[in-house]
């Protein structure tokens, strides 16, 4: 049986400013019902930087986060701005900015969905690598961030446990970390 492709016949804005477009739109799905309304959240890309030092640990960050309820710990990261023309460049800008520290490698790793069934943003994963500190952090306003650094095994043994607490976070960091020859699959 082929998947046969949806169809958009509108859609309205339900809420837009600087940070979220919340559309409502109808879709006309490949049998013929009609789904109204399918929600869908218009975000920039975001930027996810998988940061490893020389000795073998990993670059986090801690921060509140309203919806687990928790300060908890993730990469380094943040959304594109709009003169943001490469993943890379935001990646390293955001990554210096939250934690201070600098490397000597950025790369791309991969271009993933953040939630294709209501989103059409991608997760942007940047490999850093030979990362040392180079100074303080530069927070954004309402950002309250501390920098961990852990070692590999222990966030890769952490993975399961929620040790991690984004899902996108925890893909991103298998998917770097076979990159950068660590693991295998």
């Amino acid at each position: 049986m082929t998947v046969k492709p949806w169809c958009r016949t509108g859609t309205r804005t339900v809420h837009q400013d600087r940070w979220v477009h919340l559309r409502a739109d109808t879709w006309v799905t490949g049998e013929g019902k009609v789904l109204d309304p399918w929600y869908m959240l218009e975000w920039t890309d975001w930027v996810h930087v998988v940061a490893l030092t020389p000795d073998d640990r990993m670059v986090l960050v801690r921060q509140f986060r309203p919806g687990a309820g928790a300060a908890i710990l993730e990469l380094p990261g943040g959304m594109m701005e709009a003169q943001d023309a490469d993943p890379v460049a935001a990646g390293q800008r955001e990554f210096t900015e939250e934690t201070g520290y600098a490397a000597t490698s950025f790369r791309l790793v991969s271009a993933l969905r953040h939630d294709p069934a209501h989103a059409g943003n991608h997760l942007q994963v940047i490999l850093a690598e030979g990362v040392t500190p180079a100074g303080a952090q530069d927070l954004d306003p309402g950002e309250e961030i501390t920098v961990e650094t852990l070692p590999i095994g222990t966030v890769l043994a952490g993975l399961a446990d929620g040790l991690i607490g984004d899902a996108g976070h925890v893909g991103a960091i298998l998917l770097a970390l076979r990159a950068a020859g660590r693991i295998s699959f």
